[in-house]
């Protein structure tokens, strides 16, 4: 079964952080889950902005993609699945809609308190892989934080990844994998033993190794988060209560 370019798949292929919900919440997120997932299915693009903006601006980040977004991406899935491949344009329809909520979650929210010039954290996708929302969903819940983020986006070689942290000298390195063909070890044990800065003085950022694809690949000295909040508290330790 193809994938959609922003990575939003059928339950099965783990397009998380975290677990796959087993279903609508049982909180209050139920009733805009149920209407966010009709606006899907109806292709309604001003309803969903709506939604997923304003329960952003109420709920902020974390919860906005742990109590509606995941919920509802896992239903299309499972919808599409069921369906025979039909709905493959709700999947994409609303996997898009998603990112652009998350994109738009610093002009929804006040992140005037964003660190300036502190290390920041870098958020990538290993190289070949394609999926990005869930990097999208740290990388918004981290500006809401205040912690400032630098995202590399999806596919990056290892190389250019390389660059980028000697060139940022980064706090901590998030590596997404959503395949386990892709989780490129190699380039994770590299990452572990990078330092920089003058002689004497060298620093190492932590690395975080998230997604599916990374199950039962064991690195020394790199950290598996299985949530988003989980990923949060690593990247920015006590930041969870300032935020929404």
């Amino acid at each position: 079964m193809p994938a959609s370019p922003s990575g939003a798949l059928r339950p099965a292929d783990g397009q998380t952080v975290g677990p796959a919900p087993a279903g609508p919440p049982t909180n209050a997120a139920r009733p805009q889950w149920r209407g966010l997932a009709r606006a899907a299915l109806r292709l309604q693009s001003d309803v969903l902005e709506e939604q997923l903006n304003s329960f952003i601006q109420e709920h902020g980040v974390i919860a906005a993609w742990e109590e509606l977004m995941m919920p509802t991406l896992h239903a299309v899935g499972r919808k599409w699945e069921s369906a025979g491949d039909r709905y493959v344009e709700v999947e994409h329809f609303l996997s898009w809609h998603v990112s652009t909520a998350l994109r738009s979650a610093r002009l929804l929210l006040d992140t005037t308190k964003t660190r300036r010039g502190g290390p920041p954290v870098l958020l990538a996708c290993v190289p070949g892989e394609q999926h990005t929302l869930p990097i999208e969903a740290v990388h918004a819940a981290l500006l809401q934080c205040g912690q400032p983020v630098r995202m590399l986006g999806a596919a990056l070689p290892s190389e250019a990844l390389i660059a980028a942290v000697r060139r940022t000298g980064p706090v901590s390195v998030m590596l997404w994998s959503q395949t386990r063909s892709l989780a490129n070890t190699p380039l994770a044990v590299h990452l572990t033993r990078m330092a920089w800065g003058a002689a004497g003085a060298r620093q190492q950022a932590a690395l975080l190794l998230a997604g599916p694809g990374w199950r039962g690949v064991t690195v020394e000295g790199a950290a598996q988060p299985q949530g988003l909040r989980e990923a949060i508290n690593l990247l920015a330790p006590g930041t969870l209560r300032l935020s929404r």
